[in-house]
């Protein structure tokens, strides 16, 4: 059984938004609240014919923040931003030239603070099959797709425990083919699994 755009709204309607590992948290435990800079990303569906894909981008190599890294498009808010929705969407179409118009919004995840001291909010949002893409090449190296079934699976997400100054902290990640989702990223995707998984892929 693959993960359908009503399987989606469906979980996400009628679940408790899917948490962040307690243990993964622990590392970001020390931050004060106030010391955080908000931001937001743009976790996008698209449908194809072989199922629902999400959205990827490559970081480009040259940001002071996580260069190189596979994440959602996304960034922090900015000031005439009315809502972390208005800045994932401004973000996407900054970053890989993805039109308001292809994006039709779900929702959102609870907000996840980071060791980079932002406190990301993961929007959720069906995007056009047929959108197109215009890299930044200051911000983005490549944009990919990658199905969903395979995401969302709990068998594909891999962690491992480590101990730093007597705490107990957990890290995700996820290959597929020649990329390494990891970090924060994997840390979404965990609890997007928790909330839209269906059990039975």
């Amino acid at each position: 059984m693959h993960l359908t755009r009503m399987t989606v709204l469906r979980n996400f309607q009628l679940r408790q938004p899917g948490d962040y590992s307690a243990e993964s948290l622990q590392r970001v435990a020390h931050i004060p609240d106030h010391n955080l800079r908000k931001a937001a990303v743009l976790v996008a569906f698209v449908e194809r014919p072989s199922g629902l894909n999400v959205i990827f981008t490559k970081r480009a190599a040259q940001l002071k923040h996580h260069p190189g890294q596979v994440s959602f498009p996304g960034g922090k808010c900015e000031r005439g931003d009315a809502s972390v929705y208005e800045t994932a969407i401004r973000e996407a179409w900054e970053e890989i030239g993805l039109a308001h118009r292809h994006v039709e919004l779900i929702g959102c995840l609870p907000e996840l603070k980071t060791i980079s001291y932002f406190s990301i909010t993961p929007v959720l949002a069906f995007v056009s099959p047929d959108y197109q893409v215009t890299i930044e090449p200051g911000e983005v190296d490549e944009v990919f797709e990658v199905p969903a079934d395979y995401l969302l699976h709990p068998r594909n997400l891999h962690h491992d425990t480590f101990v730093l100054k007597n705490a107990r902290h957990k890290v995700f990640a996820i290959p597929y083919q020649r990329h390494f989702i990891w970090g924060a990223t994997a840390q979404i995707v965990h609890a997007l699994q928790k909330q839209i998984h269906t059990g039975n892929l």
